[in-house]
């Protein structure tokens, strides 16, 4: 088994349980084993722009936490693993802020020493575990199912320091879609804003992001909406009602985790995956599973 040090952040064990019950399944199927260390912190992504520095200290903490393990470091909220790897492309190329950092971090006897490997749960699936071996371990697979995909802001934007999916043409949740049996297709609206980072301020114009992606995925005919971030999901499944009367749309679209999707072309029973969890209209999709 390929050992990670898992970094859940906040939202996820706050709020977005479906999506940790559902990693937490398929993970040991995989040969992906997690590990849970003790005294992570908020990434600080959410507050970079009323300090960067706290920002890029909180990270730099959570990167040295998981650096004492030993291993890499899993972070499935895209927010999260762009703000962790955000920092640590900032410690390796100012020497300045890296010593004002660790000189912060020796309070708690920790040390940023070298770059650790953060991988997001699109890549570690794609890349590391590999779609030769999601077929393989398909036991339910889900043809016919229409999939959009979602990848969210955090995980195509900014590509200069390297992402884990290409920022212009993102295909790797489109092709492990295709894994397990489902077929993906391309549409318009794919790579806009779900309007989570704008709903504290501007809960209107949030929630018409939210609700205009969702009509014209609906109106596209897609059986299913798939993301892998938990600020996303919160918006798509959660507040899907409320987007759907800010833009005057009856809305109807089930909205599911890529790791549940994966979970149900497993054969894993759907309460373990947290589909009783989600708040969109997941039921009038036959999934497979139990």
């Amino acid at each position: 088994m390929k050992k990670y040090v898992f970094y859940p952040g906040c939202v996820m064990p706050t709020e977005q349980y479906a999506y940790e019950l559902s990693i937490r399944e398929i993970m040991p199927i995989l040969d992906i084993e997690l590990i849970d260390v003790k005294d992570f912190s908020c990434c600080g992504e959410p507050m970079k722009s009323v300090n960067q520095l706290m920002t890029i200290y909180l990270s730099a903490r959570n990167i040295s936490i998981a650096e004492k393990e030993g291993y890499d470091i899993f972070v499935p909220c895209p927010m999260c693993h762009l703000s962790l790897s955000e920092c640590q492309n900032i410690l390796e190329n100012n020497h300045e802020i890296n010593k004002k950092i660790n000189e912060m971090l020796s309070s708690e006897n920790l040390c940023y020493n070298k770059p650790i490997n953060i991988v997001n749960t699109v890549d570690l699936i794609h890349d590391i575990v590999g779609l030769d071996k999601i077929k393989k371990l398909v036991k339910n697979p889900l043809n016919k199912l229409k999939a959009a995909t979602h990848y969210g802001c955090h995980l195509i934007r900014p590509s200069e320091i390297g992402r884990p999916v290409d920022s212009e043409n993102p295909q790797k949740m489109e092709n492990i879609i295709k894994a397990i049996g489902a077929e993906p297709h391309d549409y318009s609206e794919k790579l806009d804003c779900c309007g989570a980072m704008i709903n504290t301020n501007l809960p209107e114009s949030a929630l018409t992001k939210t609700g205009q992606k969702l009509v014209a995925v609906q109106n596209y005919g897609f059986d299913v909406f798939v993301d892998v971030c938990p600020w996303c999901h919160r918006m798509f499944d959660s507040k899907q009602k409320k987007a759907g009367e800010t833009v005057a749309a009856k809305l109807d679209m089930p909205v599911v985790y890529l790791t549940q999707l994966l979970g149900l072309s497993f054969g894993i029973d759907r309460n373990k995956l947290g589909l009783n969890l989600n708040l969109s209209p997941v039921d009038k999709i036959k999934f497979g599973g139990k």
